[in-house]
């Protein structure tokens, strides 16, 4: 019985030495593993694909009836798993909005799973609910959002834009038709119902539409400007055309950060047009809702404290380890639309009592205490530190475009960037561009998007890390170059 209760003691935080010892331990063999492999800085990624992993992955599952000690088992993981991962905190890992890490959210982390609070109700999470709802205040007004705002912490874009779309929908069948979909279910008159974005809005807009029951039937495309932004004419003259067909317009997105240009909607435009017929406005401000942050670069967000909603990404422009992001709300009371009350949970008398459940308002139950994240990089790097950060990576990518112009081998889609992405092509045959994607991501020497712009393959950075140097860049132009005059003079790719 001894043995069992040391061993317990072992394998779980408590106030006995030996579980102190075990959790230092443990954590200290993994920054050593993890120290290991960032110091051999051999690329961002190992450039083995997936069929040549399997023996990898297969030694990764040699399970024994009793157990292994810690360092047994990282050396496994530093041989076999920590070389594939791609190294996003790598200069030269420019593909997605994908965040190198803050090394003061990364402690955050450290607390936030070793509590393991439930932010759900708050006799699972204590003070962190009141630590969220702070933070959430913050960011409100940030935004300029008034008294009667409020949000909750999310999984990222995805859940927020699900969110907006949710409480549009719901809102407008109560305004309409006095119905009540939580209860009901959608009225016979939702096949009417649309909601309208740009052509270059994120996918997840569709995907909410048919998971909100509504297919995907119900969203329209608007066209884009010259800027890849939402086209105002074009906005107007949907608006009218659904009106004489008699359709149902009831919720517009306005994308504050196009996923490939980082393109930002005239908010402000936007509400002018649409607010006489009536729709809620939600801000997809996944990627650009940092930039009010920027004292430079902030204005691109003007109106946005005009949207009903808006959806925020931390594990972007904030530098948060994924997933972290949040869905603001410009009126609590419609977060009453989907609050539900369990007696083992949140009982409503606990209201009275004014005690906080945050699963009245989020359609997560179970939640990590991803605020915290936040509050730790806050806390260590500040404001201002945030905004000197996105400033640097804004003005660095009109330094990259501009350098990628005077290559006469490339061209440039986009040379004055929104934000901090940049598209451009190597000239010639549309399959160089594929090449060179695919050339460099198995050689491992740099990590770069590829997207489709007007049927042409282009070629992308994403410039979110301070950290990447010109020097990166020409490193990573002249690969480019290399591969797509290999491939033209090679007679394997025809002008």
């Amino acid at each position: 019985m001894q043995s069992t209760k040391a061993s317990v003691d072992s394998l779980f935080i408590n106030q006995s030495q030996l579980g102190r010892e075990s959790f230092r331990a443990a954590l200290h063999t993994s920054i050593d593993s993890l120290l290991d492999q960032w110091q051999k800085d051999q690329g961002p990624y190992s450039g083995i694909l997936p069929g040549k992993l399997a023996a990898s992955v297969e030694s990764l599952f040699q399970f024994q009836p009793s157990g292994e000690s810690m360092e047994s088992v990282l050396q496994d993981i530093k041989q076999h798993l920590l070389p594939h991962l791609v190294d996003v905190s790598h200069p030269k890992c420019l593909a997605h909005l994908h965040c190198p890490p803050l090394i003061p959210a990364l402690a955050a982390e450290v607390m936030v799973s070793s509590f393991n609070q439930s932010m759900d109700s708050f006799d699972q999470s204590g003070i962190a609910s009141l630590v969220e709802e702070e933070i959430l205040k913050w960011l409100c007004a940030k935004f300029s959002y008034g008294n009667l705002a409020d949000g909750t912490f999310t999984s990222g874009g995805t859940q927020s834009n699900y969110m907006g779309l949710l409480l549009a929908r719901d809102a407008f069948c109560e305004n309409t038709w006095q119905w009540n979909v939580q209860q009901k279910g959608l009225p016979s008159e939702a096949h009417r119902m649309r909601i309208l974005c740009s052509k270059n809005a994120h996918f997840t807009v569709k995907k909410s539409a048919s998971q909100i029951g509504l297919g995907e039937q119900a969203v329209v495309l608007v066209e884009t400007d010259e800027h890849h932004r939402m086209d105002l004419n074009d906005l107007k003259k949907k608006l009218v055309e659904l009106k004489e067909q008699d359709l149902l317009p009831f919720a517009v997105v306005a994308t504050c950060g196009t996923t490939d240009f980082g393109s930002i909607d005239q908010v402000r435009d936007v509400y002018d047009i649409v607010k006489p017929y009536g729709l809620w406005i939600h801000a997809d401000a996944a990627y650009g809702g940092a930039l009010i942050l920027s004292e430079t670069y902030g204005c691109k967000l003007d109106g946005i404290e005009l949207a009903d909603s808006i959806t925020i990404d931390f594990h972007k422009q904030f530098y948060q380890p994924i997933s972290c992001g949040a869905f603001l709300l410009k009126d609590k009371r419609h977060f009453g639309l989907i609050n539900y009350h369990a007696d083992y949970l949140n009982p409503k008398e606990d209201e009275l009592d004014g005690i906080l459940h945050l699963v009245n308002k989020s359609v997560q139950t179970t939640r990590r205490f991803d605020a915290l994240k936040l509050l730790l990089s806050l806390r260590l790097i500040g404001e201002e530190g945030f905004g000197d950060i996105i400033d640097h990576t804004i003005d660095f990518a009109k330094d990259v475009a501009a350098l990628i112009e005077r290559n006469d081998h490339l061209e440039v889609i986009n040379p004055e960037p929104e934000i901090n992405a940049v598209v451009f092509r190597f000239k010639g045959a549309d399959d160089i561009n594929k090449i060179i994607h695919r050339t460099l991501f198995k050689s491992g020497t740099a990590v770069i998007a590829k997207t489709v712009v007007d049927g042409q393959t282009c070629l992308k950075f994403t410039l979110l890390n301070p950290r990447t140097t010109i020097t990166h860049i020409e490193e990573i132009l002249s690969d480019i170059v290399d591969i797509g005059i290999a491939h033209i003079q090679s007679g394997r790719v025809l002008r």
